[in-house]
């Protein structure tokens, strides 16, 4: 092992390579006081005994046999964009690994031919989604000149939709680096968003698309991700967000992300939003149901 690289000479579990991937196996993984820890059973590579796991240096923990997670481990390591991956003994079998989806690669394949048509198949597809959020079909071809159009129908959106729901709206306003600074409803929003983005990222797993091959966003590993959850801004992400604040106007015991995660599953629910954002996919690709199909 490399000394020095990503701090990794003082983990008590040696990693398995440069890349930051430690396997475990025989115990459960579980979170004490906000830290990921180990209860080792005792196997051939680990003695038996509790060890605190250094998971910011990690790109990946290989998980396997007779071993069991916590939820809270997984939220712990998901908000910190540690993988875990369930694995056979010495890793010959991977049970678990992205994208999590059905054994069929027939969208992801539709997929990757699309966006890799960089001049026009791609555009096409960005226009039918500009089209399904704006209501027509636009006749421009020039992915900036759509962005800025969606922009001013936005800015348009916040107001009348903070007008339905008696919300006091300033503008858009959000800075990364003390996020709390924003007003109720800029909060809110981005609650929201941080939800329907977890809705389309499941309906993206359950469809076996690549994550990272967007068509209006591009940069992010998610892209493909933000794509979907924004389809649902208008009708879903904005109308929770916008509730949200007025319910915690009404109810000071609870805090607005807390009405806004109620709000969004609730609605998630009722309107069967991930199974919508499956049916988009489909269509967005013009794909069906029948097995076999190209």
């Amino acid at each position: 092992m490399l000394k020095g690289r990503l701090g990794l000479e003082t983990a008590r579990i040696p990693h398995v390579d440069r890349h930051g991937l430690i396997w475990l196996s025989r115990g459960t993984l579980w979170v004490e006081d906000g830290t990921l820890k180990f209860s080792c059973a005792g196997s051939a590579d680990l003695d038996r005994g509790i060890y605190s796991i250094a998971f910011q240096t990690l790109s990946l923990i290989l998980l396997g046999p007779g071993s069991s997670v916590s939820h809270d481990a997984l939220r712990l390591m998901a908000r910190h964009g540690t993988g875990l991956a369930a694995v056979g003994d010495d890793g010959v079998r991977a049970y678990t690994a992205p994208p999590l989806g059905p054994d069929d690669s027939r969208l992801a394949r539709r997929q990757a031919r699309v966006w890799a048509d960089a001049n026009d198949a791609r555009l096409s597809i960005a226009r039918r989604m500009y089209a399904w959020r704006l209501g027509e079909i636009l006749p421009h071809r020039d992915i900036e000149v759509l962005r800025g159009i969606e922009g001013a129908r936005m800015k348009e959106m916040y107001k009348l939709l903070a007008q339905k729901f008696g919300v006091t709206w300033a503008g858009r306003r959000y800075d990364r680096q003390n996020p709390t600074a924003a007003d109720p409803a800029n909060q809110a929003i981005n609650h929201a968003a941080t939800a329907v983005e977890a809705a389309a990222a499941i309906a993206v797993a359950a469809t076996a698309t690549v994550p990272q091959l967007g068509f209006i966003h591009e940069d992010s590993s998610n892209a493909f991700v933000l794509d979907i959850a924004d389809l649902f801004r208008d009708n879903t992400t904005l109308p929770i967000a916008f509730q949200a604040v007025r319910q915690a106007e009404k109810d000071l015991n609870v805090t607005l992300e807390r009405h806004v995660r109620r709000l969004a599953g609730r609605t998630f629910r009722k309107e069967r939003v991930i199974d919508a954002m499956i049916d988009k996919i489909k269509e967005l690709f013009d794909a069906d149901d029948r097995r076999g199909h190209p």
